[in-house]
């Protein structure tokens, strides 16, 4: 990640342009200039774009967001919206973008349990790219099979055909990154036979059938230095969730939602 290092009066310029824009194509317009700088003071104005009815300005933050990648993931995770799903769907993308190892539990549950398509979507299809690279070996195995899991589960129980689709995107790229345990490997090859032959969803089919060629593309790790993360905390909460009764629940139970709730809930140093 690289940050520019543009004067304050500058940055300070050009939130104020955001805050002033009057108009929808203004406001876009000052979003992608303010996420060009790539300032982490620009931050905050980004996050709260997230909640204006202005795609075009949301596609422009969500961008920026993740050019600025780690500094900005504690923030999103602190002001993840719990009732506007639109607002929550923008920001699971950055945090599925950035792949910070920060963000795996609160897209786990996004993923398998979230109201929202849109949301689930988003979080399904980031489950695979995360930065795997990043995890120490100890706690690498179980954070991937949690994905694994989760997007299994996605693609079986999901009732639409656009998450399912990203969900067979997600173990696409999950398969590309699970080399040290092929019964994994294996085990996503044969939910895409299985998807190929008998979603309801000829798109899914079709897409299964793609990641069942590209899976086996190996991914190259960045050479990125990861951040100080608080691996213990993460761990805590993998096993936390590892133990919850959160698949088999049926369609309605606020039992399913209690993962996620809590995972918006919760304060960085919780994550």
């Amino acid at each position: 990640m690289s940050i520019t290092s543009e004067t304050s009066e500058e940055v300070n310029r050009l939130i104020q342009a955001v805050e002033d824009a009057d108009s929808a194509s203004l406001l876009a317009k000052a979003v992608e200039n303010l996420a060009a700088v790539n300032h982490v003071a620009s931050i905050p104005t980004l996050i709260a774009t997230l909640n204006y009815n202005n795609p075009g300005a949301a596609v422009a933050a969500v961008d920026g967001l993740i050019k600025i990648g780690e500094p900005a993931v504690e923030q999103i995770l602190t002001q993840l919206d719990g009732y506007n799903y639109t607002a929550r769907a923008w920001s699971i993308r950055a945090l599925a973008g950035i792949g910070d190892p920060r963000g795996l539990v609160t897209l786990l549950g996004a993923a398998t349990a979230d109201f929202a398509l849109s949301v689930r979507r988003a979080a399904a299809k980031g489950l695979g790219s995360m930065k795997w690279h990043w995890f120490p070996a100890d706690l690498l195995e179980i954070a991937q099979e949690e994905a694994l899991e989760s997007l299994i589960f996605v693609v079986q129980e999901d009732d639409e055909w656009i998450v399912r689709y990203a969900a067979i995107a997600g173990l696409e790229t999950l398969a590309s990154a699970i080399t040290n345990y092929p019964a994994w490997y294996d085990q996503i090859q044969a939910q895409f036979v299985e998807v190929a032959n008998q979603d309801s969803s000829w798109a899914v089919r079709a897409r299964a059938v793609q990641a069942q060629k590209l899976a086996n593309s190996a991914v190259v790790p960045s050479l990125e230095t990861p951040p100080n993360i608080d691996w213990q905390s993460i761990l805590d909460n993998l096993y936390a969730r590892k133990g919850e009764e959160r698949f088999h629940l049926a369609e309605g139970d606020p039992r399913k939602y209690r993962g996620l709730a809590c995972s918006i809930d919760s304060k960085p140093n919780q994550i």
